[in-house]
């Protein structure tokens, strides 16, 4: 399994936020490591991840976050 950083824009935080928890709750097991920030602000937050995973999970799990509103995911992969 390969190491990502996954970063995850969320605008109205407080709209979408909760779908955005479920589902990185779902897939905690290969969450190695989180880091959160919101911006009080304008509304919006960033969700920085570190997951162990293939390719294809973390295609699928891009686009699971993606199909929510305001959301925008992007990741690479360390190894």
């Amino acid at each position: 399994m390969n190491i990502y950083v996954m970063g995850i824009s969320v605008e109205k935080r407080s709209e979408f936020g909760p779908k955005v928890q479920e589902i990185l709750t779902r897939h905690g097991d290969r969450i190695i490591a989180r880091f959160g920030i919101h911006d009080a602000e304008n509304g919006s937050g960033l969700i920085t991840l570190n997951v162990r995973g293939e390719e294809k999970f973390m295609e699928e799990l891009a686009e699971e976050l993606s199909a929510i509103p305001t959301v925008t995911v992007k990741y690479m992969s360390l190894k």
